[in-house]
């Protein structure tokens, strides 16, 4: 089941932050480019949360994955060539999908992007966009087989901390 979060979900979507950062830096794979201590972290989701944008995924009871889904556009989405044009409250984006390693193989991250998509309609969003690394081969795969279209890769200075390649991603709301 998908909702949005409460209050006492942000200690859990901490742990899968840091359980998903953990399980990169042990096994050496790194998808997402994320840096333990600057991002994601607690701050993050507690201002999804506070922002009403900050959305959880449960399995039996348990957190086993987060998203934040808001119209805030990164500065260096104005340099790709959207296959879909649309501003502001149009676009619905994507942000910061993370699932718990325990919960990894599930088709978790499918059911969240279908959810995105039903959640886009209802906001009478034109368009949902999104980025990931450039790395992030299971994310790209993903968003393709659910219908997204590649649209381009652009430089982003991530919150003036992380300087990386993101692919980007959108798809029309039907």
């Amino acid at each position: 089941m998908i909702r949005k979060a409460v209050e006492t979900d942000i200690d859990e979507v901490e742990k899968i932050y840091n359980a998903v950062l953990d399980k990169e830096n042990d096994s050496g794979k790194v998808y997402t480019n994320w840096q333990k201590g600057l991002y994601p972290t607690r701050n993050d989701a507690v201002k999804a949360f506070k922002d009403g944008t900050l959305y959880v995924g449960e399995i039996n009871g348990q957190v086993a994955a987060c998203i934040n889904l808001n119209h805030i556009q990164p500065e260096e989405y104005s340099k790709l060539n959207w296959s879909i044009k649309a501003d502001g409250k149009e676009v619905l984006v994507i942000h910061t999908l993370c699932i718990s390693p325990e919960f990894a193989g599930r088709k978790i991250g499918e059911r969240f992007v279908a959810f995105t998509d039903k959640l886009a309609s209802e906001l009478k969003c034109k368009t949902i966009r999104l980025d990931t690394y450039e790395g992030n081969i299971p994310a790209a795969s993903l968003y393709k087989k659910m219908g997204y279209k590649y649209v381009g890769s652009e430089e982003f200075n991530f919150q003036n901390v992380i300087m990386e390649t993101l692919i980007c991603f959108d798809k029309a709301v039907i």
